[in-house]
């Protein structure tokens, strides 16, 4: 696949088109959220992540409008958080996140985390498809048990599965099962929030390239096909993770990336979630 700052991957089964770097925005409130979307927009990011749980969705949403670009321009993720989980209550929740981000729909909403009601969940997500309300529809950190549950029970199956990935928590299993059942794959925590920043081969492939550790490991993800989401709140590091185009790994630095799996995870394992 041709890189460059315009790539799209195209998102099943409508054929919703996606771009494949985006501003993630968990844990960036208040003005520097708006200041994080404004810099993100001049920088060429045109997809933005966001969710209700955030609680930024009226910065971005403001952000946006005062930058002045047309809304079909932009790729807008949010996603319906556990408590609002359930048919009626799903329905509200995508209503409220447009109302706080002025908007009159979302490119793709996702189910936050695999809960109980995830059934009930989805079969509302499929009625705000169906009303227009959102482009396309997924999940995040559903493992392959959820996927495959709503696989049988659905006719509409999830675009796209968000889930914590880098080459330091490598799930194979889990990706080869979703790209297996046209199920787009989506990293966050690309950067595993700094923590791993400072390993030495970062270091050295960094050097080699002339480029940051952050840049090495958002690269590893594109050239994956994944789509990713680095998150900052910095000016000079929302510059920084999109200059990723105009370099390439070689194959033997991909493999060497590969090999750095060590199921170091942030957050939770949800493969032992009912």
């Amino acid at each position: 696949m041709e890189l460059s700052k315009s790539t799209m991957i195209s998102l099943e089964p409508d054929g919703v088109e996606m771009p494949i770097l985006g501003l993630g925005t968990w844990k960036i409130e208040g003005k520097a959220a708006y200041k994080s979307v404004q810099w993100a927009l001049e920088a060429g990011y045109r997809h933005i992540d966001t969710a209700m749980l955030y609680k930024n969705e009226k910065q971005i949403g403001k952000a946006v409008k005062d930058y002045e670009i047309d809304r079909e321009k932009l790729f807008i993720t949010s996603k319906v958080w556990d408590d609002d989980q359930g048919y009626d209550s799903t329905l509200k929740a995508c209503q409220k996140s447009l109302e706080r981000l002025q908007m009159d729909y979302l490119d793709l909403y996702l189910i936050h985390w695999p809960r109980k009601k995830r059934n009930e969940t989805w079969r509302a997500m499929q009625t705000l498809l169906e009303e227009e309300k959102v482009r396309a529809i997924g999940v995040a950190n559903f493992y392959i048990h959820h996927l495959e549950e709503l696989l049988e029970k659905f006719d509409i199956p999830p675009a796209i599965n968000q889930f914590e990935l880098n080459p330091f928590l490598y799930r194979t299993d889990l990706i080869e099962f979703c790209l297996s059942h046209a199920i787009a794959v989506e990293a966050y925590s690309p950067l595993t929030h700094g923590k791993k920043l400072g390993h030495s081969l970062l270091k050295e492939l960094a050097e080699k390239y002339d480029q940051s550790p952050a840049q090495i490991l958002i690269r590893w993800s594109l050239q994956h096909e994944f789509i990713v989401i680095p998150k900052s709140e910095s000016k000079e590091h929302i510059e920084q993770n999109i200059e990723v185009f105009d370099f390439s790994l070689e194959g033997s630095d991909m493999e060497k990336l590969d090999t750095l799996e060590e199921e170091y995870m942030l957050l939770y394992d949800t493969s032992k979630w009912d």
